[in-house]
């Protein structure tokens, strides 16, 4: 439908509503003649008549009454959308959509967000758990998580976690009376837990460091997991070498319930990163979400400044 039939079947509704040309062109700031003509346009196009006109008044036709039950109340939805966007433009409302790997949900995401969503009750965010690298704008989300080297160049990215570092673990019964690995290549002699990766279906290499030199390992083992929180709980149960990241296994560490493996090969990787489109203009919500989220060492001041 093109715009100008839209402005003529507005054009129609008041006309019939008022039951006068005069009243109507008055509503909609036309003159009476040029409303007159277009509402015969209309008819013209439709090939039935809507309006009958007298000298003192304008009343339906069947199928004038017809478009007019039709038409009314979905153009006033239509100007009640209309007025509830607009009301939206300076007050943060409405849906947030987020897809990030489970642990930046826990550990960056959601400590921060559940005290804004606490203090906004008209924002509403939904959190897709997600390993590809999705795109954003095909899935209609209105931002990801990522880690900071893995952002598209032509994304807004806003660091929201500080560096992060991978560990790999074992639990004290598995590494009984096993050789423990000294160098990256030794991991190819043990069970190892394996991440498959949605984007491409194969299994995660780990990315090792040492002295600036990275290694990639392809490991093998009885177990393969799409989640970073069920890696971790079949190392805790004795099935082999984890990499997971080094604060989700910290406490088992220093519990005694997992061992440290290949420590002075752990490397490490700029923090989360929030990503979106570069557009002019973002939602008030969005807004919100990104400040609330923006990373900030420990004694930097905070600066006041809006998302771009």
């Amino acid at each position: 439908m093109t715009t100008e039939n839209l402005n003529e079947l507005h054009a129609f509704v008041v006309v019939a509503t008022e039951r006068s040309f005069t009243r109507a062109a008055a509503r909609l700031g036309l003159s009476r003649s040029a409303l007159s003509r277009s509402m015969s346009m209309l008819e013209a196009r439709l090939g039935v008549r809507l309006l009958i006109r007298t000298t003192r008044s304008v009343s339906t036709t069947a199928e004038g009454e017809t478009l007019l039950t039709t038409l009314a109340p979905r153009l006033q939805e239509i100007d009640e959308t209309i007025a509830s966007i607009r009301s939206r433009k300076d007050r943060p409302a409405g849906s947030i959509r987020i897809t990030s790997h489970d642990h930046a949900i826990a550990t960056a995401l959601w400590p921060r967000l559940l005290h804004l969503l606490k203090a906004h009750p008209e924002i509403s965010i939904e959190f897709s758990v997600d390993y590809a690298m999705t795109d954003i704008a095909a899935h209609r989300f209105d931002a990801g998580v990522r880690v900071g080297n893995r952002v598209d160049k032509d994304m807004i990215a806003v660091q929201i976690a500080p560096e992060l570092r991978m560990a790999v673990v074992a639990s004290p019964a598995y590494l009984e009376n096993r050789t423990l690995p000294s160098v990256p290549e030794d991991l190819t002699h043990h069970q190892c837990i394996n991440l498959r990766l949605p984007t491409h279906g194969g299994l995660y290499a780990w990315d090792l460091e040492k002295n600036g030199t990275p290694v990639k390992v392809k490991v093998q083992g009885q177990t393969v997991f799409n989640t970073t929180g069920l890696m971790l709980q079949a190392s805790l149960d004795g099935m082999g070498c984890a990499y997971v990241p080094y604060d989700l296994v910290q406490h088992h560490i220093e519990a005694g319930r997992l061992a440290p493996v290949l420590k002075s090969w752990w490397p490490r990787f700029p923090g989360y990163h929030l990503y979106y489109a570069n557009r002019r203009h973002i939602s008030p919500a969005l807004a919100l979400v990104i400040e609330a989220l923006r990373y900030r060492a420990p004694g930097k001041p905070v600066v006041g400044r809006r998302p771009r």
